[in-house]
């Protein structure tokens, strides 16, 4: 956690209520990049005897499903599956994996501007519904398997933070592993609903990331000899672009709900539906007089 307030109250309320008597509970401060917290995490994982499985929550994640873990285990229950989560996608050739085919359990997005409010995560397109096998699941909630916790790692030199989980999850299919969207039902929790906070920053992590992964990912069809470079530059900034676009129609939404609940408070009170009559009466007047 970078935000102990944060955890607070988003995380922890749900992973309380999620967990069994016997779960074990680390509440980690972030030790440099989110990679290296993570690999402390698995370090200190791999310790626990008998793990059935270690389960990565970041602070403005809120766990919503009491039946987290049977859910979890159900999701292992093939010895083949290694990472599990919430969300995720197919069809994926960069870091915005969110340009492939979601696979996604209903997740909602609850956020603190235009007076609060609550709508569906990635409302921005159509998504299939979990489970599903899929190539890379969102990094704010995964679920590793004892195989994962022992065998895998994350990649400590994206030090920007950006592209971990599709490293991680490549990592797990080269080695023959299965990565799962499982029915886990979470919030998202944030102040404003802006998916990129610093779009420089992450058109720098996008790079780092493509140069890490490259040769496990499709190549951009132009990323070829001394115009790889600026290829993945361009790149990157037209996914900067279509996430912030993706940002701004959630910001729209979000405006758009208090109206509409309000509206809906007044279409369906008493003294609207008594003046219904004579709202009809004005309207026809206001029709005849328009015709004459």
């Amino acid at each position: 956690m970078t935000d102990p307030e944060a955890f607070r109250r988003y995380a922890r309320p749900g992973i309380r209520m999620a967990a069994e008597e016997d779960s074990k509970i680390h509440a980690f401060a972030a030790v440099g990049s989110v990679c290296r917290s993570y690999n402390l995490l698995l370090d200190r994982a791999a310790l626990e005897p008998g793990l059935e499985a270690l389960v990565l929550v970041q602070q403005d994640v809120e766990i919503l499903d009491p039946d987290f873990c049977r859910k979890v285990r159900r999701a292992l229950d093939d010895p083949e599956v290694a990472v599990v989560g919430p969300v995720g996608a197919t069809g994926v050739r960069t870091i915005a994996w969110w340009e492939g085919d979601i696979s996604a359990a209903a997740p909602v997005q609850r956020y603190q501007r235009f007076g609060g409010g609550e709508i569906p995560a990635f409302s921005w397109k159509s998504h299939d519904p979990a489970p599903a096998e899929v190539e890379v699941v969102d990094g704010r909630l995964l679920v590793l398997s004892p195989w994962a916790v022992e065998t895998l790692r994350f990649d400590e030199s994206l030090s920007l933070g950006y592209g971990y989980e599709l490293d991680l999850c490549l990592r797990a299919r080269a080695a023959g592993r299965r990565v799962m969207t499982a029915d886990l039902r979470v919030a998202y929790r944030t102040r404003s609903l802006k998916v990129l906070t610093d779009t420089d920053l992450w058109i720098e992590g996008h790079i780092q990331a493509a140069e890490r992964l490259e040769g496990r990912l499709p190549e951009p069809p132009t990323a070829a000899g001394s115009w790889r470079e600026r290829a993945r530059r361009a790149e990157a900034e037209r996914e900067a672009a279509r996430t912030l676009a993706y940002s701004t129609e959630h910001q729209v939404d979000a405006q758009m709900a208090p109206l509409e609940r309000a509206l809906d408070e007044l279409t369906e009170s008493m003294s609207w539906r008594l003046s219904a009559p004579l709202r009809r009466l004005n309207r026809w007047r206001a029709r005849r007089r328009g015709g004459a």
